[in-house]
């Protein structure tokens, strides 16, 4: 079964925005700040620093979980 996407409200640099994901990807990216012993928000605004400007921040966090945990199936 199939749920709609979560939007959730994040702070990046100080400024509010929202983001919208399925919640196994929130919960998945919970889990890779939890691991990293870091706030949510920080690791966000990590992947928000490093994407392109034609990548929305959602993409790019979906994005991200996907390459870490192909990276952990890999070792």
């Amino acid at each position: 079964m199939t749920r709609r996407p979560v939007k959730r409200s994040l702070t990046l640099s100080g400024h509010r925005t929202s983001v919208t994901l399925e919640e196994e990807f929130w919960q998945a990216f919970r889990a890779i700040a939890a691991e990293r012993a870091q706030p949510v928000n920080r690791l966000a605004a990590e992947i928000d620093a490093e994407r392109g400007p034609d990548l929305g921040l959602a993409s790019a966090i979906r994005l991200y979980v996907l390459r870490h945990y192909r990276r952990a199936a890999a070792r």
